[in-house]
């Protein structure tokens, strides 16, 4: 049976959700988090930082505001000497996400993610990770959500974990894997099979997030919603893979030893491929669609607007007749500016 709490259950009725990620990302770029670890001290270090982020998705459009927690648990902040600050840091998340999600009606999210802890191998580390859900997401559910995002899961045995701490906190959940392989978990299970245990388990919400650009997200989700009755979700990265290079990881450009994940710039989508990446989920019938690393307000509000959606910053969408050269203007010009700026006479 799914788990559908009804502030969840109520927005997928009433069509699309649009979910806005890639946090640690965007706040790396504006100098907040410290890439390799990519631990969300910004939470604590500077709260108003990732207010405002949250603040420019839900006015791009953004249904849901996901607590800042991704990376938040015991064994991370352990490895950049912060474990003392694991509760202070998971609560001030969820209290950050719901002040502004309150500012526009969004849905409040906690959220937790792959651990790294986790050994298929080992029956032991499952009580490991177990024991890091269930502090963070108990925090999260006193401090008050409205369902849990689970993510970016390399095992469906993780998954499944995450899954069982939601539901035994009585929280309705989005479980969602990464697809660093090209068609299995790294514990063997198909992505399809994969989704389809996590809801017959009871997961409100199943699907794909990270790793894969729309591109090489789009044929998986097609097969997960052909094959799963409950809701989808696709979250990809805002970063152009394709059958050369179907994740991020696997990018590669001529001089950069490594392109993931600091040298990404040159490979990410524009505004109008996540737009059209919007539309073609939801057309395929994918419930909740979503941005993952890599994305930023400006990819949201296009995504919002190909819905057919007019959001707040829809306010400052794009104008270009406005322009002195590129707009109705253009036809005063010398044409020897025309020329310059590539314009056609």
């Amino acid at each position: 049976m799914t788990g559908m709490g009804p502030a969840l259950a109520d927005r997928l009725n009433q069509g699309t959700v649009l979910g806005a990620e890639g946090y640690v990302f965007e706040l790396e770029r504006r100098g907040y988090v410290k890439a390799g670890a990519f631990v969300p001290e910004v939470v604590l270090d500077f709260p108003d930082a990732v207010s405002e982020l949250h603040r420019e998705f839900l006015r791009a459009g953004a249904d849901v505001m996901v607590a800042l927690t991704y990376y938040a648990h015991r064994e991370k902040l352990r490895h950049v000497g912060r474990e003392a600050d694991l509760e202070e840091m998971n609560r001030q998340a969820v209290r950050l996400a719901r002040a502004v999600a309150a500012e526009g009606g969004a849905l409040v999210a906690g959220d937790v993610c792959n651990t790294w802890a986790y050994d298929p191998k080992d029956p032991a580390t499952a009580d490991v990770v177990r024991a890091m859900y269930t502090e963070q997401l108990g925090w999260a559910a006193e401090e008050g959500i409205d369902f849990v995002i689970s993510e970016t899961n390399d095992y469906l045995g993780e998954a499944l974990i995450a899954l069982e701490v939601s539901q035994e906190l009585g929280l309705p959940a989005m479980v969602t894997l990464a697809t660093t392989q090209p068609a299995t978990t790294w514990d063997g299970y198909d992505f399809v099979e994969a989704c389809k245990i996590l809801a017959g388990h009871g997961a409100a919400v199943v699907g794909l997030n990270c790793d894969r650009g729309p591109a090489t997200m789009l044929p998986l989700i097609a097969r997960i919603r052909d094959q799963v009755d409950c809701a989808v979700a696709a979250q990809p990265v805002a970063y152009r893979t394709g059958e050369a290079s179907p994740t991020m990881e696997t990018l590669r450009a001529e001089g950069v030893d490594r392109v993931f994940p600091l040298a990404l710039d040159p490979f990410t989508c524009t505004r109008f491929e996540m737009a059209d990446f919007a539309v073609a989920a939801r057309d395929l019938g994918v419930d909740y669609v979503g941005i993952c690393c890599g994305a930023a307000p400006h990819h949201v509000r296009a995504m919002a607007e190909a819905l057919g959606r007019t959001v707040p910053a829809s306010r400052y969408s794009p104008s270009m007749d406005l322009h002195p050269v590129l707009g109705a203007g253009a036809a005063k010009q010398d044409p020897e500016v025309l020329d310059a700026w590539n314009m056609k006479r």
